[in-house]
C-alpha cells in the first residue's frame, strides 16, 4: 500500500536509533514556622501566642528530636518531566560502545559520566526500534533530556517517535536537528510526518527540495514513494503514476527500494483501474521480492481470480 513508507523504515546508521538538564524530586524537610515568642514577666506567652515548647513548664524537646520531626516530610511523586529525565531502565549488556564511532565522537563534549550515560540511552534506542518503538522513543528522549543541544540525540529522538507513531514530535526533532547540522537527509520522513499529519502539500513541497537531487538511490526512492502517496492522498491518481514512472521501476537491483517502488506502482495501478498493468507489475514485484518483504504474490492471485 501507498502508506507502507511508514512501515519499512531504512535502517541508516549512526545514532543506533535506526540510524537533557536534571530536574532532581530529592526530599524536603519542613520548614519550622510559627510563632517563637518569648515569655513575659508574669510567666504567660508574649503576644498572647501558645507556648512553643509543649506544656507550660515542662521540658522543651531537645535538638535530636527536633530534627527527628523534620525528617518525616514524605517525598513528592515524580512529575512527567522528571520521569522523562530519569528514562527506562537501563540494560545491563548495553554500554554506548555500540554507537558509530561519529556519533560517539558528538558526545566528547559532554563531561564523561554525563557521555557515557547518554550513549547508552542512545544504543538502548537503536537496539530497540524495531521490536518496541516505544521503548526506544523513550531511551531517546531520556537522552534528550541531558544533552537537547547534540544534533545526533535529537536525531534519535525524531526517528524513535517517527516509529513509535509520534509524528507531529518527529517533525520538531528533526527539524531541530536538522537547523543543527543541515543535514537534508532527514526529509523523507519529514515529509512523511506531514502525510501523516494530514498535510499532503507539505510533503509534496519537501518532495521538491533541491537537495533531492543528490540524494542516493534509496534516499530518492524514499521520497518518491512519500511524494507519490501524498498525491494519493489528494485524489491524485494519476499524478501519482506519473511521479512514480519516473522512478527507475525497471531497475536490474533486487534491493528493497526496488521492490517497494514497484509495489506502489502496482497498487496505484490497481487503484486507477488498471488492473491488467496492475497484475503485471504485481508479478514483477514478487520476481525481486526474494524476502518477501510485500504480499505482491497474494494480490496477483487476487487479482488473477477476479479476471478469471
Amino acid at each position: 500500500m501507498a502508506e507502507d513508507r511508514r512501515g519499512q523504515r531504512s535502517s541508516r546508521g549512526g545514532s543506533g536509533a535506526g540510524r537533557g538538564s536534571s530536574s532532581g524530586g530529592g526530599r524536603g524537610g519542613s520548614a519550622r514556622g510559627g510563632h517563637q515568642g518569648g515569655r513575659s514577666g508574669d510567666g504567660k506567652p508574649a503576644g498572647g501566642g501558645r507556648p512553643t515548647g509543649g506544656k507550660p513548664g515542662g521540658k522543651r524537646p531537645s535538638s535530636s528530636q527536633q530534627r527527628s520531626f523534620r525528617g518525616r516530610t514524605e517525598e513528592k511523586p515524580r512529575t512527567a518531566d522528571q520521569a522523562a529525565y530519569d528514562g527506562p531502565d537501563l540494560p545491563e549488556g548495553i554500554t554506548g560502545a555500540e554507537l558509530d564511532r561519529g556519533v560517539r565522537a558528538q558526545l566528547k563534549g559532554l563531561p564523561e559520566k554525563l557521555a557515557a550515560r547518554v550513549a547508552r540511552h542512545l544504543a538502548a534506542a537503536g537496539a530497540f526500534i524495531d521490536e518496541d518503538p516505544e521503548l526506544a522513543y523513550q531511551h531517546a528522549l531520556a537522552a534528550r533530556a541531558r544533552a537537547s543541544r547534540i544534533a545526533v540525540v535529537r536525531e534519535a529522538a525524531g526517528e524513535t517517535a517517527y516509529a513509535a507513531g509520534h509524528y507531529a514530535e518527529a517533525l520538531s526533532e528533526l527539524r531541530a536537528a536538522k537547523r543543527m547540522n543541515g543535514a537534508t537527509d532527514y526529509l523523507p520522513i519529514m515529509a512523511d510526518c506531514h502525510r501523516a499529519l494530514g498535510n499532503p502539500e507539505q510533503a509534496i513541497k519537501l518532495a521538491k527540495s533541491p537537495s533531492v537531487a543528490n540524494f542516493s538511490s534509496e534516499a530518492k526512492a524514499e521520497m518518491t514513494l512519500v511524494e507519490a502517496g501524498a498525491r494519493r492522498d489528494m485524489g491524485q491518481l494519476d499524478a501519482a503514476l506519473r511521479t512514480l514512472e519516473l522512478a527507475p521501476l525497471t531497475s536490474k537491483s533486487r534491493s528493497a527500494w526496488v521492490v517497494r517502488l514497484r509495489y506502489a506502482y502496482a497498487d496505484t495501478l490497481e487503484a486507477a483501474g488498471r488492473e491488467s498493468d496492475a497484475l503485471a507489475w504485481f508479478h514483477r514485484t514478487h520476481a525481486i521480492d526474494s524476502e518477501e518483504l510485500t504480499d505482491s504474490a497474494e494480490r496477483a492471485d487476487l487479482l488473477e481470480r477476479r479476471q478469471s
